[in-house]
This record gives C-alpha cells, structure tokens and sequence, in this order.
C-alpha cells in the first residue's frame, strides 16, 4: 500500500514540475514576444519621424520655391538685385536635406516588418513540436 502512494506522490511531484516548466516557457515567450513586437515599434516609429521630417523639408522647401520665382520674376520684368538667389538656394538645400530624411525614412520603413512577434511564434511551435514528438514516442508500444 505504501508502494502506491510513493508512486502518486512521484507522479503528482511529476505533473506539478510539468506545470510549472510550462507556466515558465509560456512567461518566457510572452517576454520574448514583447521584446520583439518593441523593437520592430521602435524601428517603425523612427522611420513615422523622419519621414515627417521629410516632409516638412519639402514643404518648406516649396515656399521657398515660390518665394524665389516671387523674387526672380520682379527682378526679370523690372530689375534690381538678385535676391532671389538666396531664396533659390535655401530652396536647393532644403530638398536635399528632404530627399535625404525620405531616403532614410523608405530604408528604416522596409526593413520594418509588421509588429508580429515571429521569434516567439517560431519558438512557440518548436515546443509545440517537440511536446508532440514526445507523446508520440511515448504511445508508440516498446519494443
């Protein structure tokens, strides 16, 4: 009789360390998952800024555009000095600097994925299959 319970006892021990082992790798791919789905968030929210940025240099960029062509056209039909070079300048500057930010925004966009956590997904489904193959060997009839 106290055969039987030694083996309940081993067995309730085995379930329980079981549990616990699946508590922890479950704990450690939401982890794994939240790590994950933060740094893909960081990447793709770096790419949102510079493409404002990007933006906002091209914008900017136009007015001065038009504030020099403002300038050049009073300068060709009545003459003066070349103030619209400066302008025209300014403006040259501020579409590199905006073609620059939209360069950098389009690569740091394309190598963000979407915000899916496939390292934990793919660990998920490693566990997965090795708990599977487990209980299939442990059906199969010994030998």
């Amino acid at each position: 009789m106290a055969d039987g319970n030694g083996q309940q006892d081993g067995l309730a021990a085995a379930i329980a360390a079981v549990s616990d082992r699946a508590t922890m790798l479950v704990r450690e791919e939401i982890q794994l998952a939240k790590a994950e789905i933060q740094t893909k968030l960081e990447k793709l929210a770096r790419g949102i800024a510079v493409a404002i940025a990007a933006g906002v240099f091209v914008v900017v960029g136009l007015l001065y555009l038009l504030d020099a062509f403002a300038w050049g056209s009073w300068q060709a039909f009545f003459g003066g000095n070349n103030y619209w070079a400066g302008f025209l300048l300014v403006a040259v500057v501020l579409f590199i600097l905006g073609s620059i930010a939209g360069i950098l925004a389009y690569r740091w966009l394309k190598t963000s994925s979407p915000p899916a956590p496939t390292m934990a997904i793919d660990e998920a489904r490693l566990i997965k299959e090795t708990v599977v193959q487990a209980s299939d060997e442990e059906l199969q009839p010994k030998l």
